[in-house]
């Protein structure tokens, strides 16, 4: 159900915090500053140390996702998330099981996605239990650009997707009011049919380089339209990276999506017998 709700006020924080104005990556035309010329091969080594992070073995914590459409009508939802890094055994690259906490008419509901090393050429795996149905529906994901759980969010997007796979060049470092400096790189797909033009993104640059984080994504579509935004605030917990909030705008539609990751726990002792039909029915008690 739909209805009218106010984000948090640290939504708009966030927000306030990283974002840019369009208009410094469309002055740029897509030339190189002096400074990016000089390290046009960075590109590539920005990305693999920032965006291969430590997860955990695996992790138990509370994700709230909210809904907003153009009209400003919101829904959200709370789940119980699990999730475990199945480190390529039978070519399963991770595993996540989602249980329905809020509203109310959703409790019990469970949705469960197995997704694959990008070597095996499979899709993810998905299964969604309905429990006024009390049946378990196994869904294939065919297309990677299909929206994850009715969000601003594509399947591909919170996919694994090999540093390879895009070419990657640093085109300018920016500096906030703060005085933090991004690395801003645009990843250009090398496959045809990718469900983006490029992708354009903010690293934040640090002392230490283990402590490099992507805080904001731009998304143009297949025309070289900047279709959405993406601003990501992050937590450690254990030495582990983990989401804290992400806010998501689609600026061709004006929906929005909002992430906000709570109760956090690394290396929770969650095994592979949650990832199975039989828990997914069962649930949480």
């Amino acid at each position: 159900m739909w209805s009218k709700i106010s984000l948090p006020r640290y939504v708009f924080v966030l927000i306030n915090a990283l974002c840019y104005s369009v208009a410094s990556f469309a002055n740029d035309s897509g030339v190189p500053s002096s400074e990016s010329n000089s390290n046009r091969l960075m590109g590539k080594d920005v990305v693999a140390q920032c965006d291969n992070k430590y997860s955990g073995e695996n992790q138990k914590s509370q994700l709230s996702i909210t809904l907003t459409d153009k009209a400003g009508n919101a829904r959200k939802t709370v789940y119980l998330r699990l999730w475990k890094d199945a480190k390529g055994e039978e070519g399963v690259f991770d595993k996540m099981v989602l249980f329905t906490m809020y509203p109310a008419d959703a409790e019990r509901a469970g949705f469960m996605r197995w997704s694959y090393m990008p070597e095996t050429g499979k899709n993810a795996e998905q299964w969604i239990y309905l429990s006024v149905l009390r049946s378990i529906r196994r869904v294939s994901v065919r297309d990677l650009a299909d929206s994850f759980l009715g969000s601003d969010l594509t399947y591909g997007d919170i996919s694994y997707r090999p540093v390879e796979a895009d070419n990657h060049q640093l085109i300018r470092v920016d500096k906030d009011k703060n005085g933090q400096e991004y690395f801003v790189i645009v990843s250009t797909p090398k496959e045809d049919d990718y469900q983006y033009n490029k992708r354009v993104s903010w690293y934040a640059r640090t002392a230490n380089p283990e402590e490099c984080v992507k805080t904001r994504v731009d998304y143009y579509d297949r025309k070289d339209v900047f279709l959405k935004r993406q601003l990501i605030d992050w937590q450690k917990v254990n030495n582990a990276w983990v989401w804290n909030k992400v806010y998501v705008q689609n600026v061709q539609t004006f929906h929005k999506s909002f992430f906000e990751m709570d109760k956090v726990k690394i290396n929770a002792g969650v095994d592979d017998e949650w990832f199975s039909e039989r828990k997914l029915r069962q649930g949480i008690k």
